[in-house]
């Protein structure tokens, strides 16, 4: 049967569809800086960010599962499952210049040309594993919320990206919230905070690379996620193989258990979900952006966590400080919305 043309497609980032007749692309609002596919793909963002961290921590607390990484290699083979699949069924293109009767993936040039982006991946990757373990909880949560400040830097660098001073405003209310959040934990520990601010450094490079690969491969959301999967995920197992973690997982008594491969699918889902969301966010809007949905997301992270798995110790400044940082968010996504 010959394919058809119309077939409906998932929606893609990039390059953007060409502007309407008469106009430019429509914005969320007048005098507006972000679209609506924008506003859309920041809110499927937060939303896959929450559900995933939920989801984790059940198999990573409820059923005491040994190994994070093993879960992010899960993740990572089912979303080039899913990829190929619907590749496959002609769902989905990898970029903007494949026919719709194409079943071409992508070539060794452009993976070579992406694998920037794998390499920042996967540098990103272990130096967050990394930092959660030299300092606590508080700590950790304030330091890293400085990541948009990094991101702000590398932005400037790479691609000349400056931002208004109301923006530059509310990134200063989120950094002040982190440490009144975290004050009553500032215990110094050398090694611990330079982990955390490498991690930092590795996120605002990740994500600003997403953004400049994003515009120069040619390749959409998909496009990029395939790449980055079929370059990474080979190291990744290889690096669960040489710690053990594969050993551990085969020796986990909940394995097969209903319950257990229920959460850990929905996890690989959302995983895959959460990716593109990603990807096309930092496509669409920026990397700031991409960080500021980041924080916004946390306190609904709290929220759910607290009432889902308990264990969180009411801390007044812990509590004045995620309200300033939940408030300088909310300004920046205002000013984002309305163009200030």
């Amino acid at each position: 049967m010959t394919p058809s043309t119309d077939r409906m497609s998932l929606p893609v980032s990039d390059p953007p569809p060409p502007p309407p007749r008469g106009g430019a692309e429509q914005k969320v609002f007048k005098g507006s800086t972000m679209t609506p596919r924008g506003a859309y793909a920041a809110v499927s963002y937060m939303s896959c960010a929450v559900m995933l961290v939920l989801f984790n921590k059940a198999a990573l607390s409820s059923y005491s599962f040994p190994s994070a990484n093993v879960i992010t290699l899960f993740q990572m083979i089912c979303s080039c499952c899913f990829l190929y699949v619907l590749r496959r069924w002609k769902l989905i293109s990898f970029s903007s210049g494949d026919a719709d009767n194409s079943t071409r993936f992508v070539s060794l040039q452009t993976l070579i040309h992406t694998s920037p982006l794998a390499l920042t991946y996967l540098m990103y990757m272990l130096a967050t594993m990394e930092s959660v373990r030299g300092v606590n909880v508080p700590m950790y949560t304030t330091l890293r919320r400085t990541t948009v400040v990094f991101t702000m830097f590398v932005e400037f660098i790479l691609v000349g990206q400056r931002y208004s001073r109301p923006v530059i405003g509310s990134v200063a209310l989120i950094v002040f919230g982190a440490f009144v959040a975290g004050s009553r934990d500032l215990s110094f520990d050398a090694y611990g905070y330079s982990i955390v601010f490498l991690s930092n450094i590795t996120t605002a490079i990740y994500l600003a690379t997403i953004s400049r690969i994003g515009k120069s491969s040619g390749l959409n959301s998909f496009g990029l996620m395939w790449c980055n999967g079929i370059l990474c995920g080979p190291v990744l197992l290889f690096w669960t193989f040489i710690r053990g973690d594969l050993r551990m997982t085969m020796n986990f008594p909940y394995l097969f258990a209903p319950g257990f491969l229920i959460v850990l699918l929905l996890s690989c889902m959302l995983a895959f979900l959460l990716n593109y969301s990603i990807f096309l966010n930092t496509t669409l809007n920026s990397a700031v952006t991409q960080t500021i949905c980041g924080n916004l997301k946390d306190i609904f992270t709290i929220a759910l966590g607290w009432m889902f798995f308990g264990g969180l110790p009411f801390d007044l400044l812990n509590v004045v400080g995620q309200i300033l940082g939940f408030v300088g968010s909310g300004l920046y996504a205002y000013f984002k919305l309305f163009g200030k």
